[in-house]
This record gives C-alpha cells, sequence and structure tokens, in this order.
C-alpha cells in the first residue's frame, strides 16, 4: 500500500496560504533528492550509470538544480528545456537531446552544448548533417513495433506511434553514420510509460541488450551507452505499490551479465530517464473550495481547475485528495470535486468518496509533482499558478510566482491598455 500523508499540517498549510494565496504546487525538497539516491543507489553496479531527469515532468530551475547537485542530467526535447537545463548547471553529455519534427536551430543549440543527440528518425541523420554538422556522438531511438498486448494508456501501441527507428532501419543508420564518419554510438527507447510492473524494465533491458550484441555481430560497430528511457510509474492510487527499485535493478544485472559481458561487451553504460517516477510522489496541488453544489450530484468546486492538474481530465487519471485536518473522518460523503472552466471534463475526481468537505476547506491532490504544472495552459483566460518548494531545511520559498492579468495580455499588442484588474473594473 502506498501511504498518502501529506509533509505538512493544516496549520501549516494555513500559514503558507497566508504568504501565497492558493491555488499552488509545492514541492518537498528533502523527499525528491532521497528518491534519487535510492535511484542511484540500486543501479550503483551499472557501468556509468545516469539517470537524466526528463525536464518535461517539472521544468523549474530549482528542480532541475537539486537534481543536478545529486548527480543528475537532464532529458530535453526543446530549446526552451536546453536553456533550463544549462542555467541549473547541467551541460555537456550530462545532457540528452531526445526530440522529434525538429528545427536546425534546436539541433544547433543542443550540438553547441555538448548535448548528446537522439535522433528520432533515419532521415534525422541528412538533415542533421546538412544544417549542423554530424557530432562525434550520436544516438538513435528505437521502436520495436508490436510489443505490448493492450498497448499503454500515455504511450499507446510502439507501432502507432511517431517516434523511433525501426529495426531494419537502426542497423541502416549505424552502417550510414559510421560511413560518415562518426566515430561513438549510443542506443535509446521508450516503451512504456506510468508502469508499476517490475518485469516489464527488465524485458526492455534485455530487449535493448540482445540489440547491442546483434549491432556488433553483423556491424562490427561497439554501442557505448543505451538509455532505457523512462516509464517507472508512481502508485496514485493508495492500493498500489511503489515499483521495487532494487527487484529492478537486480533483473537489468543479471540480463546484462548473460547477455553483455557473456558476449564481450562490458563495459555499456546504462542511463535511464525517469521524470514522473523522480519528482512525481513529492509534489502537490493546494486548493480550497469556493462553491458546494447539490443537483443531481454533489459538487465541491475549486480555485483550481484543469489548466493547474489537466491529467484527470485528459487521461482520467486518479488522484489521492486529502481534505487537510480532515484525514481521520470517515469518507462517508460522496462528490465530484471540479474546477471553473467552461468543460464539463474539468473535474480532479468523480464520484469521490471524501469526508464532508465544506466551503473553505483547504484540499490537496496528491502525486502532482510531475506532469502537473508543467502541462499548465491558458485556456478560458485562466492563469498558471505559483510554485513553492518545501526546502530541505523546512523554510517554504517560491521558485515560480503566478502568472498575472498583465502576463496574459503581455503578447498582444493593446496600445495603452491598462492591462489590470482595477482598470478592468473601473467605472
Amino acid at each position: 500500500m502506498a501511504e498518502k500523508i501529506l509533509p505538512f499540517t493544516k496549520t501549516e498549510l494555513e500559514e503558507i496560504i497566508t504568504h501565497y494565496p492558493t491555488p499552488f504546487h509545492i514541492y518537498d525538497e528533502q523527499a525528491i533528492r532521497n528518491n534519487v539516491r535510492k535511484l542511484l543507489t540500486a543501479f550503483s553496479w551499472a557501468p556509468g550509470f545516469k539517470e537524466y531527469f526528463a525536464v518535461k515532468a517539472t521544468p523549474n530551475p530549482h528542480i532541475l538544480k537539486i537534481l543536478q547537485e545529486e548527480g543528475v542530467g537532464a532529458d530535453c526535447s526543446s530549446l526552451p528545456e536546453l536553456i533550463l537545463s544549462k542555467q541549473s548547471g547541467i551541460t555537456g553529455e550530462n545532457i540528452i537531446f531526445s526530440s522529434n519534427d525538429t528545427p536546425a536551430a534546436e539541433y544547433q543549440a543542443a550540438k553547441d552544448l555538448g548535448a548528446i543527440i537522439n535522433l528520432d528518425d533515419i532521415s534525422h541523420i541528412e538533415y542533421l548533417e546538412k544544417h549542423v554538422g554530424l557530432p562525434e556522438l550520436i544516438s538513435f531511438r528505437y521502436n520495436p513495433g508490436p510489443l505490448l498486448e493492450g498497448g499503454n494508456d500515455i504511450i499507446g501501441y510502439p507501432e502507432e506511434a511517431k517516434y523511433g527507428l525501426t529495426r531494419k532501419q537502426i542497423f541502416e543508420a549505424y552502417k550510414m553514420i559510421q560511413s560518415k564518419g562518426v566515430k561513438r554510438f549510443a542506443l535509446h527507447t521508450m516503451v512504456i510509460s506510468n508502469e508499476l510492473n517490475p518485469d516489464s524494465f527488465v524485458a526492455t533491458a534485455a530487449m535493448m541488450f540482445d540489440l547491442v550484441v546483434e549491432v556488433y555481430q553483423k556491424l562490427g560497430i561497439r554501442i557505448e551507452m543505451i538509455d532505457l528511457g523512462g516509464g517507472i510509474g508512481i502508485p496514485y492510487r493508495p492500493e498500489q505499490q511503489a515499483v521495487d527499485l532494487d527487484a529492478v535493478s537486480q533483473g537489468v544485472r543479471k540480463v546484462y551479465e548473460d547477455k553483455i559481458v557473456a558476449n564481450g561487451l562490458h563495459p555499456l553504460k546504462i542511463t535511464m530517464e525517469c521524470g514522473r517516477m523522480i519528482t512525481g510522489p513529492y509534489g502537490y496541488l493546494v486548493s480550497t473550495v469556493l462553491h458546494k453544489k447539490e443537483i443531481y450530484k454533489n459538487y465541491v468546486g475549486l480555485d483550481a481547475c484543469m489548466a493547474n492538474l489537466m491529467r484527470p481530465a485528459l487521461y482520467g487519471s486518479y488522484h489521492h485528495i486529502t481534505v487537510a485536518g480532515k484525514e481521520n473522518l470517515s469518507l462517508d460523503h460522496v462528490y465530484d470535486v471540479t474546477g471553473s472552466l467552461c468543460e464539463n471534463n474539468d473535474k480532479f475526481a468523480i464520484d469521490r468518496n471524501l469526508p464532508r468537505t465544506d466551503i473553505g476547506d483547504i484540499v490537496v491532490l496528491h502525486d502532482a509533482g510531475a506532469h502537473g504544472h508543467a502541462m499548465g495552459f491558458n485556456y478560458n483566460g485562466k492563469l498558471r499558478s505559483a510554485e513553492l518548494l518545501l526546502t530541505a531545511e523546512g523554510a517554504v520559498k517560491m521558485i515560480r510566482r503566478a502568472e498575472t492579468i498583465e502576463d496574459y495580455f503581455t503578447t498582444l499588442d493593446f496600445e495603452k491598455c491598462e492591462m489590470n484588474l482595477a482598470a478592468a473594473t473601473k467605472k
């Protein structure tokens, strides 16, 4: 069972809210650090093991700096993510740039930073060579095609995904770049997401190690780094179990010895690019109940909406909810927990059993530390909320301010327009 315990009391939350109005996201620094150390320790046996944090999950330089201090790199897919990484002290081959439909300027920025460029298609070899020039080290993203029975809610079926090279193309691509003078070779895949079955990660490693061996045997090319992707899920529901990292590690170690060591290809650098697993369980969306509505169903209306956390509306995802101060009360009321967008799917929970919830209650949505604030948007004129950090010393600091109405209008050419609430409502 995954315990859903808050790192702060209702009284502490009330004090935070006096300085930073709801809604806001808040991250637990020490828990994130401890979690990263657990992953790095589990894979300490692996040659040159590196975790490349998926920046898209929590693109905040304060979070990236914490991870950089723990020895973590960055998995980037855009120019702003490259800039965030650089500003956080992550450069060179501590960055892997995995993008698709990429403009030349972004490839150039990645090359200038010394990042590992992970190409998404065989045609991108020519594109990269023409516009940027080929670096010494190139990686390819492998799409194995039919693999997962039933697919995956987030990635879907690999054979229907837009990402990566086919098996046949992988061999063609390595042969091509070798002939063009590339000296160093890496291989990447990402075929699962938010997965809790540890066997899935071991199977992915076995598949990739087999491909490394075959590339060497057929082409004489020795791949120096293999990126197993991310995809380690988190227990969003209390009844779920977190992935046993030690079990995954030992399973990967066994297939590494059976396939890589046995074929004389040791050492092979192993990397991962977890995002959700690193920060997800240690970020919270804190909101206040503004309204209650009783019609055909009972509704609790928050000052947050899907612009603050869109996973429930987008994927039907479960996020556990705690009503602060009422943790020990009976869950004897059933509510739909909603936001204020003019969209009927703007719901954080449907038919959720909660304690009696009243206007003014503080509601905390768990496991919002990845793909939460990052997926925010401005539909309906909603403003993105602040991000806070509960530091290792127990203090709270703002690491991203909330958007203002001025921010919302800043890209519009409203000549002589007073863009603030007071001016907009002045008679």
